[in-house]
């Protein structure tokens, strides 16, 4: 009776931990366009060195992305790569995305100067 009660409570352990990994695995693919290097961003289809290090400059230069659709904006990424990628593209760094303010505010809700 022991033996079997063990064998239940192990295949129950594992199953949770298959789903849990199965989540997690599904959640790795994301890929944040207001954070990631390079090399992450070439794990995306039809992003090389060449457009992958673009992202990354017009991040630098224009900010967060406040959208996934806004890595259009980017030279060279057209309708058609966002397309192949939209499911993937993720904007957690943005302060629009995650609600907080960009600049300090008192109790009030003013911004300090």
């Amino acid at each position: 009776m022991r033996t079997k009660r063990g064998i239940i409570l192990l295949s129950a352990v594992m199953m949770v931990m298959a789903m849990a990994s199965g989540l997690w695995a599904q959640e790795a693919g994301k890929v944040d366009i207001n954070t990631a290097s390079a090399e992450v961003l070439m794990t995306l289809d039809g992003i090389g060195p060449v457009y992958a290090e673009r992202i990354v400059e017009y991040r630098e230069a224009n900010g967060l992305f406040k959208s996934a659709e806004d890595i259009r904006d980017v030279s060279g990424i057209g309708p058609k790569t966002f397309e192949q990628n939209k499911d993937r593209l993720t904007v957690g760094g943005s302060p629009a995305a995650t609600g907080t303010e960009t600049s300090p505010s008192d109790a009030s809700g003013k911004k300090k100067e």
